[in-house]
């Protein structure tokens, strides 16, 4: 009895695996073509039949194995250094070697391209997606310092994937990290207390680091506090002579999930750094690296959506429970088509918002990065968590993958950013930055007519708008994110898609719990779009 036949008796779906990510997931596909990338369809196709091979083992190895601290050598001398499994080179590996990092600056009007891909590989491992993702975010800050971009940016841009420490003029390719947050303040940076003291064209940097994202990265975007004030610089790990700089890794956190990456509490010991902007102007000089980072907060949250979706959906196919299979039942039914409707929306919203990004439409991205980044990242939990029970006690169970995505879905919703964080962030660009919102509710206005729900949801935003309040801030911003997803349904989606979500998440018709759409909905449709033909 071969193994496909077997589980076929056992009543037990084939394995999700060996099949094209990419061109499976339809809303993709049609978002690429529709957004600006069809030019690229075939080289995201052959990268999804890459990520549903090998990588998706190697994303279980690289979470099986986690990251290891060497803080000294047998001789005792300092070494501060970060041991992967070779699965988790892999993985970075191919991400950099398909310009994850650095598309954008390689090609014109790259950022909708280099969406799908990454999308594509947060799907077999969403690990390695923090490194690439500042990399790819350091460029814009570093541009603030253009005899510093000059030097630095064809190394970050490099598809060469060259890992360990040595002086970056040796390497092929080098990956940049951050490390902004520190003990007492948290996400109130203008708190920080690293100091930073001028050393003839340089400063030498000391003080703590609550959280480094990937310390194992060659350079760093680092604040610290100048004598002008508050100010950003580029920390080399290795200087040019081949010394190791004054950064030391105290611990590596223990984390809920995200645990084939490396996040550590760092210490600077007069680490030799060079200023990015002017003095005292360090939250306005990285703010680039946090916008576009968000993006990729978005992005890597939509790419969890989709994997808890095509394992709930191919299960359900697969898997036969009092005498039929569980896709044939309507409450089943109710419940897949209900998830699949947020990870619709979802990928609609993250390739629009990609496209801001490739068409420098600043008004539009200012708002909408941070209305998207706080709802995309915030729907992700209780949709895996929800996708989980669709497989049973199989879905609580490691070999799943499940677990592995439940504890991996909170961590775009706190990274750059709280929930909270991100909405009194949008009250600041609707208070200072009124050509911000005029944008946002062009795109919305695009959609008039074609859904009484939304028309009636676009009627109230006015009131809400005027009346802006802390403490509503988080209503106010949900309700702006189902708008643009709703918007963006009407218009592109088919009309059994947009028609369930714009009742449900807009007209009221839905429930509090997942499974909860209304009669009439064709949830039949609405599945078949979303599930993977495999097996």
């Amino acid at each position: 009895m071969t193994s496909s036949t077997y589980l076929r008796a056992a009543n037990q779906p084939p394995p999700l695996e060996r099949y094209d990510l990419f061109s499976e997931n339809r809303p993709l596909v049609e978002g690429l073509r529709r957004e600006g990338g069809s030019h690229a369809e075939e080289r995201c196709a052959e990268f999804g039949r890459l990520c549903g091979g090998e990588p998706l083992e190697l994303g279980r190895l690289a979470n099986e194995h986690p990251p290891v601290l060497r803080t000294h050598d047998r001789f005792g001398e300092r070494l501060d250094e970060v041991e992967f499994h070779p699965a988790w080179h892999e993985l970075l590996g191919l991400g950099v070697e398909h310009g994850l990092h650095a598309l954008p600056w390689r090609e014109h009007r790259g950022h909708v391209t280099r969406a799908a891909l990454f999308m594509t590989l947060a799907y077999a491992e969403a690990g390695v997606g923090c490194p690439l993702s500042m990399t790819f975010a350091s460029v814009p800050a570093l541009r603030a310092a253009p005899e510093l971009a000059a030097e630095w940016e064809p190394r970050i841009v490099s598809t060469a994937y060259d890992p360990g420490l040595r002086a970056p003029p040796e390497k092929a390719g080098v990956l940049c990290g951050m490390a902004m947050t520190e003990l007492r303040g948290g996400s109130d940076l203008r708190t920080n207390e690293t100091r930073a003291e001028p050393a003839g064209d340089a400063y030498l940097l000391t003080g703590d680091k609550w959280f480094c994202s990937a310390p194992m990265c060659d350079a760093f975007l680092v604040l610290a506090q100048a004598p002008g004030g508050l100010t950003c610089f580029l920390l080399p790990r290795v200087l040019d002579d081949g010394s190791r700089n004054g950064f030391r890794i105290d611990r590596l956190k223990d984390k809920l999930g995200n645990r084939s990456n490396a996040s550590a509490e760092i210490r600077l010991e007069e680490a030799l750094a060079h200023r990015i902007g002017d003095e005292g102007r360090g939250v306005a000089t990285i703010i680039e690296m946090v916008v576009h980072t968000r993006l990729d907060c978005t992005l890597g949250s939509t790419a969890l959506m989709r994997r808890a979706v095509a394992e709930a959906t191919h299960h359900a196919a697969h898997r036969a429970a009092f005498g039929r299979l569980l896709a044939d039942q309507p409450l089943m039914q109710n419940v897949l088509a209900d998830l699949c409707l947020d990870s619709e929306a979802a990928t609609a919203t993250a390739l629009r918002l990609a496209r801001a990004f490739d068409e420098s439409d600043h008004a539009f991205r200012r708002l909408a990065t941070a209305v998207c980044k706080y709802w995309v990242c915030k729907a992700t939990p209780p949709l895996v968590a929800e996708a989980l029970e669709c497989l049973g006690g199989n879905g609580y169970v490691e070999e799943s993958s499940l677990p592995r995505l439940y504890r991996e879905s909170p961590v775009n919703s706190v990274w750059e950013g709280s929930g909270n964080v991100n909405c009194l962030d949008v009250l600041r660009a609707l208070e200072r930055e009124p050509e911000s919102l005029e944008a946002f509710r062009c795109e919305l206005e695009s959609a008039r007519g074609g859904n009484r729900h939304l028309d009636v949801a676009l009627d109230g935003l006015d009131a809400a708008l005027d009346a802006l309040d802390e403490a509503a801030a988080r209503r106010l911003v949900e309700r702006l994110a189902l708008c643009l997803q709703g918007s963006l349904l009407v218009r592109y989606a088919p009309a059994e898609v947009a028609d369930a979500f714009c009742a449900t998440r807009l007209g009221g018709e839905g429930g509090r719990a997942y499974g909860t759409l209304p009669g009439g909905v064709d949830t039949a449709a609405i599945v078949d779009r979303h599930r993977p033909s495999v097996g």
